[in-house]
C-alpha cells in the first residue's frame, strides 16, 4: 500500500530545496534588494491571486477590519524581512546569512512569551543561548565569498530579517482561520505598493537575464514554492517537517560553495552546526502546522 506521506514529502522537500536556492536567484539578478523584493511579491501575488480565484476562494472571503489591518502589518513584517535578508547575502555570503536567519523560530518563541504571556522553558533557553554562540562564531570567523571576513552589517542584516519575520509569524498565529494562499495575495499586494516608490532609487534590471532571474523568483521560488508548501506542511507529523527543513540552509551553503566558491572554516561550520540544530531541533509539543501563514511554516522560510 502506498504510503500517504510520501507525496507530502516529496512537496515539502521541494521547497525547502527551492527556498535554499533563493540566494543565488537573487544575486544572480544583479537588482538591489528592494527591487528584489518588489519583483517577487509583484510576480508572486499576481499568480497567487489567479490561483485562488481560479479555485474560488475569493468568493465567501469575507475579511473582518482587524483581519484586514493584522494582515497588512504582517506584509509590511514579511516584505521588510525579504529586503534585510536579500540585501545581507552581499555583505557576508548566503550560506552565513541563511543560518544566522534560522535564529527566527527561537525569536518566535521569545515574543510568544513577552506579549502572549506563554511560558518558556529552560530547554528553550538553553537552545537560544547556544544558537546565539553559534551566531557569534560565525561572526567572528566566516568569511565572504570574496575570501575576507564577513562583514558585521551583513549579520546584522540577517539578524534583524529573522527579527521581522518573528514578527510576521506571530501576527500569522492570529490569523489562521483565513486561508494561508488567500493572506499570501493579500501580503504582496501590500509589498508590492509599499515598494513601487523604492523603484525611483533602485530600479529593476534593464538587462534580459536580471529579469528572467527574478521572473523565476517570483514564479518558481514565491508562487509554487507557496503551493507545495501549503499542499503538505499540513499532512505531515511536526518531526518530518522540522527534518527536512534542514534541507533550505543546507542547500544554501551547497550553493554558496558550489556556485560562488565560499570556503567553510571549520569554526564557522561548528558555528552553523549550532544554529541549526538549536534552532530547528523538533519541539516536544507540537505546534498547529495545519495553519501555517506564508513563507511561515512551523519554521523559518524564505
Amino acid at each position: 500500500m502506498k504510503n500517504p506521506e510520501s507525496r507530502p514529502v516529496l512537496q515539502w522537500s521541494a521547497a525547502m530545496a527551492l527556498s535554499g536556492t533563493i540566494g543565488a536567484v537573487v544575486l544572480e539578478s544583479g537588482a538591489a534588494a528592494p527591487a528584489v523584493a518588489f519583483a517577487r511579491c509583484l510576480v508572486g501575488g499576481v499568480l497567487l491571486v489567479v490561483w485562488s480565484l481560479a479555485r474560488g476562494w475569493f468568493r465567501d472571503w469575507r475579511p473582518t477590519r482587524r483581519d484586514l489591518l493584522l494582515a497588512i502589518a504582517g506584509g509590511l513584517l514579511l516584505v521588510g524581512n525579504w529586503v534585510l535578508l536579500f540585501a545581507s547575502y552581499s555583505l557576508s555570503s548566503i550560506g552565513v546569512s541563511t543560518v544566522v536567519y534560522h535564529t527566527q523560530p527561537l525569536i518566535l518563541v521569545g515574543m510568544a512569551a513577552v506579549f502572549l504571556g506563554e511560558k518558556v522553558g529552560r530547554s528553550h533557553l538553553a537552545r537560544a543561548g547556544i544558537a546565539f554562540a553559534g551566531v557569534v562564531v560565525i561572526s567572528l570567523s566566516a568569511q565572504g565569498d570574496d575570501g575576507q571576513p564577513v562583514r558585521f552589517a551583513g549579520i546584522a542584516l540577517a539578524l534583524g530579517a529573522a527579527l521581522l519575520y518573528a514578527g510576521a509569524s506571530f501576527i500569522a498565529k492570529q490569523l489562521k482561520h483565513i486561508r494561508p494562499h488567500l493572506l499570501a495575495a493579500v501580503q504582496l499586494t501590500v509589498g508590492v505598493i509599499v515598494l513601487a516608490p523604492a523603484l525611483m532609487f533602485t530600479p529593476l534590471p534593464s538587462s534580459a537575464p536580471g529579469l528572467l532571474w527574478l521572473l523565476l523568483l517570483g514564479t518558481v521560488h514565491t508562487a509554487v514554492m507557496y503551493v507545495l508548501m501549503y499542499a503538505s506542511i499540513g499532512k505531515l507529523p511536526t518531526t518530518t517537517v522540522a527534518l527536512l527543513s534542514y534541507l533550505y540552509p543546507v542547500v544554501a551553503v551547497v550553493v554558496d560553495m558550489l556556485a560562488f566558491g565560499h570556503r567553510l572554516t571549520w569554526p564557522e561550520g561548528l558555528g552553523m552546526l549550532a544554529v541549526l540544530a538549536a534552532a530547528l531541533a523538533p519541539q516536544r509539543v507540537k505546534p498547529d502546522t495545519r495553519n501555517a501563514r506564508p513563507g511561515i511554516p512551523s519554521r523559518a522560510s524564505r
